[in-house]
Order: structure tokens, then sequence, then C-alpha cells
């Protein structure tokens, strides 16, 4: 299955940050205040002209980690059909790519406890200690040098 990764506006992501993400929520929750940021992007997986995972990337400096340009990844969603397909992890690639050209040196984000282990597949480490994003649920803050 031939995938392709674009540049996308933050619109093209509120389905499925919804869908996957805040299936509880309105979709005005799926709408991050930093979305339309000078320094944000994102950027989409497709197979066969479909939108099957997102992710959403935001100059943001974490305190407890570090490094001086760090970028929060935030939104990352891959429809459950084509989670097999790798999508997320050509994503988190070619993120890491764009950020190595903008200099940035750190990625971090607040990751659901229940996918932890896929983005320490990914190199990334864990920083401090599980807490509760209400009404989201528990997550831990992750990491790591780009």
């Amino acid at each position: 299955m031939l995938l392709e990764i674009k540049h996308i506006p933050p619109e093209d992501t509120y389905q499925l940050r919804h869908q996957i993400l805040r299936p509880n929520q309105t979709i005005e929750a799926c709408k991050y205040p930093a979305d339309h940021d000078q320094y944000a992007f994102h950027i989409g997986v497709y197979s066969v002209g479909d939108l099957i995972s997102i992710a959403s990337l935001y100059k943001e400096k974490h305190p407890d980690i570090k490094g001086e340009h760090h970028y929060r990844l935030r939104g990352m969603a891959t429809h459950p059909e084509y989670r097999l397909q790798k999508a997320g992890t050509h994503l988190i690639h070619k993120a890491e790519s764009i950020l190595r050209e903008r200099q940035a040196d750190t990625l971090w984000c607040n990751a659901r406890t229940t996918v932890s282990d896929y983005y320490k597949k990914l190199g990334f480490h864990e920083v401090g200690n599980v807490f509760d994003i209400h009404p989201i649920g528990p997550h831990i803050i992750m990491a790591k040098a780009i």
C-alpha cells in the first residue's frame, strides 16, 4: 500500500482528532489554541486519497526536559484500520526530518499511558510521573532528542 505524507491545514486534523482521540467531546475540543501559530505545522498520511494518520507539532519548550529548541507533538492519531501499515511511524520520522531542518533538538508529548510503549519503540523516554488529563485519562510526558 502506497502511503503519501503531506503538510495539511489544521482543520484537516479535526475529524481524526475527534474520532480517535476525543470521541466523547465536541469537535470544538479538537481545535487546539496553537493550531494556527506561525511555527506550528500539521502533517498527514494519505492512503489512496484518504487521510489515515495525523500529527500536529508546536514550538513549545517543556521546563522539565533538556534541550533548547523543543517541539511538542499533539493530536497524533491513526485510523485503527491502518495501524498495521505503520502510518504513525512514518509520520513521526517525517516530523523528525522537518524538525531537524528547523534546528529543533527535542521532541516531546503528553502520551496516553496506553500508548507509551509505542513511543518507547520510536526512541522516546518517560519524563516524570503519570498524571491525569480530565476527561481523557492518565498520561505521561515522553521526550526524545532529535
